[in-house]
C-alpha cells in the first residue's frame, strides 16, 4: 500500500466526487482527506467554485449543497501561491494551458500525485516524475 502525504485533485475529478457520492472520484477524495494533505491554490479553488455553480449541475445537485461542498473543499485544504511565474515555468506545458495550474501547484507543494481524469493532464504521466493518476488508479495504489 502506497501512502500520498499530499495530493492535488483536478476541477473535473472534484466536480464528479461532488455530484456522485458513492463514485470512484469521490472515494477517491475520501480517501485522501482521511490520510493525505489536500492542497489547493486560489485559482484551482476559484475554478472549482465557478463550474459548480453552473445551472447544468442543478439537477444532479442542489446550487446549496454544491457551493457547501466547495466550502469543504476550501476549509480542508491547504493552500500555496502560486504565481504568475510558476505557470510560466511549467515545463512541459499541458496541452490545455488551463490545466497548467494543476501542475503549477504540483511543483508549488512539493505533491506527491496529482489525480485527474483529463486525457490533457493524464498523457504527461508522470510529469517531472510526479504521478498523474486516475481516480480508479490511485484507489488502486492505496489499497495494494
Amino acid at each position: 500500500m502506497i501512502t500520498y502525504r499530499r495530493v492535488v485533485f483536478d476541477t473535473s475529478t472534484l466536480v464528479s466526487a461532488a455530484l456522485r457520492v458513492g463514485s470512484v472520484p469521490h472515494r477517491a477524495l475520501v480517501h485522501a482527506l482521511a490520510r493525505s494533505e489536500l492542497c489547493a491554490s486560489a485559482s484551482t479553488l476559484a475554478e472549482l467554485e465557478s463550474v459548480l455553480q453552473r445551472d447544468k449541475f442543478d439537477r444532479y445537485l442542489s446550487a446549496a449543497l454544491r457551493a457547501e461542498f466547495a466550502g469543504i473543499i476550501r476549509r480542508r485544504a491547504s493552500f500555496f501561491e502560486v504565481t504568475d511565474a510558476d505557470l510560466a515555468n511549467v515545463q512541459p506545458p499541458c496541452r490545455d494551458p488551463k490545466d497548467n495550474q494543476f501542475l503549477a501547484l504540483v511543483h508549488a507543494c512539493d505533491a506527491d500525485v496529482l489525480i485527474s481524469s483529463d486525457a490533457d493532464l493524464l498523457v504527461l504521466h508522470p510529469w517531472q516524475g510526479v504521478p498523474i493518476l486516475t481516480p480508479t488508479a490511485f484507489l488502486e495504489k492505496v489499497s495494494a
